[in-house]
Protein backbone atom coordinates (compact mmCIF):
# COMPACT_ATOMS: atom_id res chain seq x y z
CA UNK A 1 0.00 0.00 0.00
CA UNK A 2 1.15 3.42 -0.71
CA UNK A 3 -0.17 6.83 0.98
CA UNK A 4 -2.94 9.11 0.44
CA UNK A 5 -3.03 10.63 -3.43
CA UNK A 6 -4.87 12.96 -4.81
CA UNK A 7 -5.23 10.05 -7.53
CA UNK A 8 -8.75 9.66 -8.66
CA UNK A 9 -10.42 6.72 -10.73
CA UNK A 10 -13.51 8.33 -13.22
CA UNK A 11 -16.41 5.75 -14.37
CA UNK A 12 -18.08 5.97 -17.60
CA UNK A 13 -20.55 4.03 -19.37
CA UNK A 14 -20.33 4.72 -23.24
CA UNK A 15 -22.56 3.24 -25.75
CA UNK A 16 -19.69 1.22 -27.18
CA UNK A 17 -16.38 0.10 -27.70
CA UNK A 18 -15.41 2.86 -30.43
CA UNK A 19 -16.99 5.99 -28.16
CA UNK A 20 -15.04 4.88 -24.85
CA UNK A 21 -11.72 4.53 -27.34
CA UNK A 22 -12.86 7.88 -28.32
CA UNK A 23 -13.12 9.30 -25.26
CA UNK A 24 -9.92 7.56 -23.61
CA UNK A 25 -7.92 9.05 -26.51
CA UNK A 26 -8.70 12.64 -26.35
CA UNK A 27 -8.35 12.72 -22.09
CA UNK A 28 -4.70 11.09 -22.17
CA UNK A 29 -4.03 13.40 -25.53
CA UNK A 30 -5.07 16.35 -23.32
CA UNK A 31 -3.16 14.96 -20.64
CA UNK A 32 -6.60 14.72 -18.43
CA UNK A 33 -6.04 11.33 -17.58
CA UNK A 34 -3.05 9.29 -17.66
CA UNK A 35 -4.58 6.09 -18.76
CA UNK A 36 -7.76 4.99 -19.92
CA UNK A 37 -9.59 1.47 -20.00
CA UNK A 38 -11.86 0.35 -22.25
CA UNK A 39 -13.72 -2.60 -20.16
CA UNK A 40 -15.68 -4.56 -23.14
CA UNK A 41 -19.21 -4.72 -24.00
CA UNK A 42 -20.08 -6.76 -21.44
CA UNK A 43 -22.07 -4.40 -19.21
CA UNK A 44 -25.79 -4.70 -19.00
CA UNK A 45 -27.12 -1.30 -17.50
CA UNK A 46 -30.68 -1.23 -16.36
CA UNK A 47 -31.83 2.33 -15.48
CA UNK A 48 -35.04 4.17 -15.70
CA UNK A 49 -34.81 7.12 -17.95
CA UNK A 50 -37.88 9.71 -18.65
CA UNK A 51 -40.63 7.85 -16.42
CA UNK A 52 -39.04 4.11 -18.05
CA UNK A 53 -36.99 1.67 -16.97
CA UNK A 54 -34.69 0.60 -19.64
CA UNK A 55 -31.63 -2.05 -20.68
CA UNK A 56 -28.66 -1.29 -22.77
CA UNK A 57 -25.60 -2.74 -23.56
CA UNK A 58 -22.78 -0.51 -22.51
CA UNK A 59 -19.06 -0.20 -22.32
CA UNK A 60 -17.30 0.74 -18.93
CA UNK A 61 -14.56 3.41 -19.94
CA UNK A 62 -12.57 3.67 -16.84
CA UNK A 63 -10.10 6.67 -16.72
CA UNK A 64 -7.32 7.61 -14.21
CA UNK A 65 -6.68 11.29 -13.31
CA UNK A 66 -6.38 13.78 -10.36
CA UNK A 67 -8.54 15.76 -8.20
CA UNK A 68 -7.33 18.66 -9.91
CA UNK A 69 -8.00 18.01 -13.35
CA UNK A 70 -11.77 16.53 -13.04
CA UNK A 71 -13.41 19.34 -13.58
CA UNK A 72 -11.43 19.36 -17.37
CA UNK A 73 -11.70 15.93 -18.00
CA UNK A 74 -15.43 16.13 -17.20
CA UNK A 75 -16.09 19.19 -19.45
CA UNK A 76 -14.70 17.34 -22.37
CA UNK A 77 -16.35 13.98 -21.58
CA UNK A 78 -19.54 15.95 -21.53
CA UNK A 79 -18.74 17.50 -25.17
CA UNK A 80 -17.44 14.30 -26.62
CA UNK A 81 -20.40 12.05 -25.40
CA UNK A 82 -23.23 10.47 -27.39
CA UNK A 83 -25.22 10.38 -24.47
CA UNK A 84 -27.61 13.96 -23.54
CA UNK A 85 -26.94 13.08 -19.91
CA UNK A 86 -23.15 10.57 -18.99
CA UNK A 87 -22.77 8.56 -16.00
CA UNK A 88 -19.48 10.73 -15.36
CA UNK A 89 -18.38 9.08 -11.63
CA UNK A 90 -15.07 9.90 -9.85
CA UNK A 91 -13.94 7.95 -7.00
CA UNK A 92 -10.87 8.81 -4.93
CA UNK A 93 -7.74 6.48 -4.74
CA UNK A 94 -6.81 6.19 -1.12
CA UNK A 95 -3.99 4.57 -1.47
CA UNK A 96 -1.83 2.20 -3.83
CA UNK A 97 1.27 1.40 -5.40
CA UNK A 98 3.44 4.75 -4.76
CA UNK A 99 5.42 4.19 -8.25
CA UNK A 100 1.97 4.07 -10.15
CA UNK A 101 0.31 7.07 -8.18
CA UNK A 102 3.11 9.34 -9.05
CA UNK A 103 3.38 7.96 -12.87
CA UNK A 104 -0.38 9.20 -12.76
CA UNK A 105 0.22 12.72 -11.25
CA UNK A 106 3.32 12.96 -13.56
CA UNK A 107 0.72 12.42 -16.99
CA UNK A 108 -1.91 14.79 -16.06
CA UNK A 109 0.30 18.04 -15.44
CA UNK A 110 -1.02 21.28 -17.14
Amino acid sequence: MGRKSGVIVVLVMCANAAEAKKLAGAAVDQRLAACGNVMGANAISIYRWKGKVEQAREVLLVLKTTRSRFSALEELLRKLHSYELPEIIALAVFAGSAPYLDWVQENVRD
